[in-house]
């Protein structure tokens, strides 16, 4: 029977890494984490003037280049002038050339958000009236592509040898001493080291092509991997890197020095230091991707940074605990099998990361999802529960294993039993070929024989080597066959090897998921994206974004150095107390004093206003006041004086809805 196990186990984990391998290419363009809350002109606005500039309001800060922002005319050629600047706040714009014809003109993004996912898109608007264009609105991002698989299967490893790293070590650290010196152990660990070290390079090389042109060869272009280590995903990645030198010296320390130790109290003393530094440097691992990700953006970042750590080391303490048992399980040998106390040692630390799991994952959830129909209405939430799933089965399959634990066998077996086993295992390998020897017989065979294979005869020659050798070859496959049938004696061994081979094959789609999970907008982000698009299509083309409002206005006084533009923002935009921020910059995009400034609201279907409002000057072409009352929703119209000179004076004018 035993056997035939060893194929079923590969085809079974073959399936597994299939399947986990299905759900990291249907990540797809989805994994943008901030979103488009508003833009001016809106998507589909026909205004009847060219504005100077287009901005778009993203959800959260992102980061852009020379390219973020392009315009393009109905024949495809750009229209746009100058880098991207940020307006204000999560608003971001790019000047226009003058003098624009009428026409459908298109927009099109490209930017890195705060948890550093490119996010990517485009939209039309209009000028005079809509017309044909050529151009192909599509948001199709770097991330979608080659590149974007590959990216996202460095994440996948990434997560995965940090888990068998950590998980791993602790599981020798905590729950089995001895296995320190079980070489397949050793193995496991290393393994989860070099996976993570070899992922980490991976993504630093990407992630250049990642988050800009997403093709094959910039991957080695130094100039991209020079600018990547300038942001914080680069930064979090060579801090990653330093960090796994540490990692490197704790596995020699503990497969080296302390495997050799044999003084208790020297152990002990070891044993405390490798817990604390180990536990050091994994809570700094675990920190590269809090501080870089969902984690360090949006709600509560203070506080869910520190809880994603928590919730990292969980799932490594919890799933590559138990990767290392089932390594344990099947290929310790014989002389020095897992023991029950260490499987009951493991099972309370898995229960205790099960805990942890389920008090950060609750708060995770909360976070990031804001509202129970987020878990149907959005992918994120659809995803998250295929996760919650997951792990419900997989803590009922642990619940089998612990049930397994208690009825394991715990006896060492005995001189005989050894002995019995391996004249069991030498006739099934040698097929019964050789009859057995009793008596004197067995004697003198069996002292010819070991003489002749230590080489102690004075007159041995080629022939006596060769004798020798074979059965050098011939003890070594016995040896193989005792410890096999020693291993697998135990039926209640045998039952645990199989509930926990379940586990692990459920953890590796379960990561997977997770991997998924957090390449996907959150639910939060993405209703609050939904909500500004049809606040948007249902108002005026100058309605503000998601509890936030930005107008720009060109002007021109008509004396020197009178035009340019001027931008009101209003935060939150809505009924009660708001705060107001007035710039005004020169055509060119230079921010410049003028001498006044001021800005009135008026609500002509309820014979409201003017309301006037004096800002203050704050700095070169920046002006503020707090405590703007806008007293009713409504459609308001914004008018603004811009005074460049004691004699030239402008008003300009739009319409926002507010409320």
């Amino acid at each position: 029977m035993t056997q035939t196990i060893a194929p079923r186990v590969r085809t079974v984990v073959l399936l597994l890494l299939a399947a986990a391998c299905a759900l990291l290419a249907g990540a797809g363009p989805a994994s943008a984490h901030a979103a488009v809350t508003g833009s001016d002109p809106a998507q589909g606005a026909v205004v009847d003037k060219a504005p100077a500039r287009i901005s778009l309001t993203f959800s959260e800060q992102v980061a852009m280049s020379g390219d973020s922002l392009r315009v393009l005319d109905p024949e495809g050629k750009r229209v746009d002038s100058g880098e991207p600047s940020n307006v204000s706040g999560t608003t971001y714009a790019v000047r226009l050339h003058s003098g624009l014809p009428d026409g459908t003109y298109t927009v099109a993004y490209q930017v890195v958000s705060a948890d550093s996912h490119p996010v990517a898109g485009a939209y039309t608007f209009s000028v005079g009236a809509p017309s044909k264009t050529s151009v192909t609105v599509s948001g199709q991002a770097a991330d979608d592509g080659v590149v974007g698989w590959l990216y996202g299967f460095g994440r996948y490893v990434s997560y995965a040898g940090f888990i068998v790293l950590a998980g791993g070590a602790a599981f020798v650290l905590a729950c089995w001493p001895r296995g320190c010196g079980v070489r397949p152990v050793q193995r496991f660990v290393v393994s989860g080291w070099l996976a993570l070290t070899a992922a980490t390079l991976a993504l630093l090389l990407l992630r250049g092509s990642f988050t800009g042109s997403g093709k094959v060869a910039d991957i080695f272009d130094l100039s991209l991997l020079g600018q990547v280590l300038q942001t914080k995903t680069g930064a979090a990645l060579v801090s990653r890197l330093l960090l796994l030198a540490a990692a490197a010296l704790f596995i020699a320390v503990l497969f080296g020095a302390y495997d050799k130790r044999e003084d208790p109290q020297e152990k002990r003393d070891l044993t405390f230091g490798l817990a604390i530094g180990g536990v050091v440097v994994a809570a700094g691992l675990a920190a590269s991707w809090a501080m870089s990700e969902h984690a360090s953006v949006g709600l509560q970042a203070g506080i869910a940074m520190p809880v994603d750590v928590v919730h990292l080391l969980a799932v490594a303490g919890w799933l590559g605990g138990l990767g290392a048992l089932l390594v344990a399980l099947y290929r310790a040998p014989a002389d020095a099998p897992v023991d029950a106390s260490a499987v009951h040692r493991f099972s309370r630390l898995a229960f205790g990361s099960v805990l942890a799991l389920i008090a950060t994952g609750t708060y995770q959830s909360w976070r990031q999802l804001g509202s129970w129909s987020a878990f149907t209405d959005t992918r994120y939430g659809q995803l998250l529960l295929a996760k919650i799933a997951l792990v419900a089965v997989l803590v009922g399959v642990a619940w089998i294993s612990r049930r397994w634990t208690g009825r394991l066998a715990q006896t060492v077996p005995t001189a005989a039993e050894r002995e019995k086993a391996r004249v069991g295992a030498g006739a099934e390998a040698s097929g019964d070929a050789e009859p057995e020897v009793t008596g004197d017989d067995r004697t003198d065979t069996g002292t010819k024989a070991d003489t002749d294979a230590a080489g102690e005869q004075p007159d041995s020659g080629p022939a006596d080597t060769e004798r020798a050798a074979q059965l050098a070859r011939q003890r070594a496959a016995r040896d193989a066959a005792t410890q096999k049938r020693l291993r697998d004696a135990d039926p209640n061994r045998f039952g645990l090897r199989r509930s926990v081979l379940a586990e692990a094959g459920i953890a590796v789609v379960l990561l997977a998921v997770t991997t998924v999970l957090t390449q996907t907008e959150p639910g939060r982000t993405e209703q609050d994206a939904k909500a500004a698009t049809s606040s948007s299509s249902s108002t005026s083309p100058d309605t503000g974004a998601s509890g936030a409002l930005t107008l720009n206005m060109p002007f021109d006084t008509g004396g020197e150095n009178g035009k340019g533009i001027v931008t009101v923002d209003l935060d939150p935009a809505r009924v009660g107390d708001n705060e107001m921020h007035v710039y005004v910059e020169r055509p060119d995009g230079q921010a410049f004093d003028i001498p006044e400034v001021k800005v009135d609201f008026t609500l002509k279907a309820k014979d409201i206003g003017p309301l006037p409002v004096v800002p203050d000057h704050i700095a070169t072409g920046h002006w503020s006041a707090n405590g703007v009352q806008i007293p009713m929703a409504g459609d308001w119209k914004v008018d603004v004086t811009v005074r460049t000179s004691d004699i030239d004076e402008v008003t300009v004018s739009k319409n926002a809805q507010i409320g």
